[in-house]
């Protein structure tokens, strides 16, 4: 009888390549903490509606098609998002007029505050990610999840 490790205990463990998985659960769970934090910290925005808010402070006046196209929604969950925006008063839409079938959204002083509100929040998440990682290696996972962008098509 052979005393010792067996063959299996001197496999090495396998390879964890479940990228997809891994990113889609990291986006939930930094999703769920970005909404959590949100909400004790007084911001009444979801980080979705966040993302319409800060793209109208950057540019006022975007229609419906330019903001659904940056931020990669479909058309009918932009316009939830901007329904509940609009009911809260954190933006008013205007019919445009060179196109009857399009609108311009616009951010009101009451967005601008509650975006200001988010930011602060996101900023602090932003650097808990970047907590216990050398520049570099931010540097790298920026890297990564911006070739994403590239290789899928999506607008950075």
């Amino acid at each position: 009888m052979k005393i010792g490790k067996t063959k299996r205990e001197d496999a090495p463990m396998p390879k964890d390549d479940r990228l997809i998985y891994l990113v889609f659960t990291a986006q939930q769970k930094l999703r769920t903490y970005l909404k959590n934090v949100f909400s004790e910290d007084g911001v009444t925005i979801t980080p979705a509606q966040s993302g319409i808010l800060f793209l109208l402070k950057r540019k006022n006046g975007q229609t419906m098609s330019e903001l659904s196209q940056v931020l990669t929604l479909d058309n009918s969950t932009l316009t939830g998002l901007v329904d509940r925006l609009e009911r809260a008063g954190f933006v008013k839409r205007n019919a445009s007029t060179a196109d009857r079938r399009a609108s311009h959204v616009f951010i009101t002083d009451k967005g601008g505050g509650e975006i200001e509100r988010a930011r602060a929040v996101i900023n602090r998440v932003n650097e808990q990610i970047k907590a216990d990682f050398t520049e570099s290696e931010v540097e790298a996972f920026k890297k990564i999840l911006k070739s994403f962008f590239v290789k899928f098509g999506a607008n950075a």
